[in-house]
């Protein structure tokens, strides 16, 4: 096998340890399963956190849609029709085995996986939400007023709603539906129900009227 080859073979086998044993499980334990000496994966993997590294870029980075930021940013679209389309398009992307599971498990070792996708996600997606739907009431923006912990909190509620069929369906194995647009189309529109009114109160008046 060439040596590309080879490190594309070991990457690809770490996913699925990793996503099994967690990171927890030891790089001896991976060269025993695809049948290669311990030395070999140092050849192409200078040390474990190498391989790890390697794993989020595969796993996380190469799965994450350039076009996701422009799309919550596109003002010509009514917000609930940017998110409900990027959460259509995040599940097709991240409801997968071995994304969630390393994910998870990243988040119970010292590997900073989990943090650093979520710093992704808070920086792209939940903040800039939050901007635009005091756009689309017509509130303060950030320079006026920042956002506050209540308003993005509200966003992760939704980001958090819909990941959790993902936890349920990998990790705790239980029933899912296995059409989730509607799903996904439901929460959305849900959170938007209570958001618009919320938000009025979290960020002071309209810049459309006097206060």
């Amino acid at each position: 096998m060439r040596g590309v080859d080879r490190e594309q073979a070991i990457l690809d086998e770490a996913i699925r340890f990793f996503a099994e044993r967690g990171f927890e499980g030891q790089t001896r334990e991976l060269a025993k399963r695809m049948g290669i000496t311990h030395s070999a994966i140092y050849r192409h993997f200078p040390s474990k956190e190498a391989l790890i590294e390697r794993v989020y870029e595969r796993v996380y980075l190469s799965r994450w849609q350039a076009s996701w930021a422009p799309l919550i940013a596109d003002r010509s679209r009514p917000l609930e029709d940017r998110l409900t389309q990027f959460y259509l398009e995040y599940v097709q992307r991240v409801f997968d085995h071995d994304w969630v599971r390393i994910f998870v498990f990243s988040g119970l070792r010292a590997f900073d996986i989990t943090g650093r996708y979520l710093d992704i996600v808070r920086r792209e997606v939940i903040e800039p939400a939050c901007v635009e739907l005091r756009e689309e009431l017509g509130l303060p923006g950030i320079g006026e007023t920042p956002l506050s912990e209540r308003e993005t909190e509200m966003f992760w509620g939704l980001h958090g709603r819909i990941f959790y069929i993902a936890i349920r369906r990998f990790v705790y194995q239980t029933p899912t539906p296995a059409d989730l647009d509607d799903i996904v189309s439901d929460a959305v529109r849900g959170y938007f129900i209570g958001a618009r009114e919320i938000a009025k109160g979290l960020v002071g008046p309209s810049k459309n009227r006097p206060s």
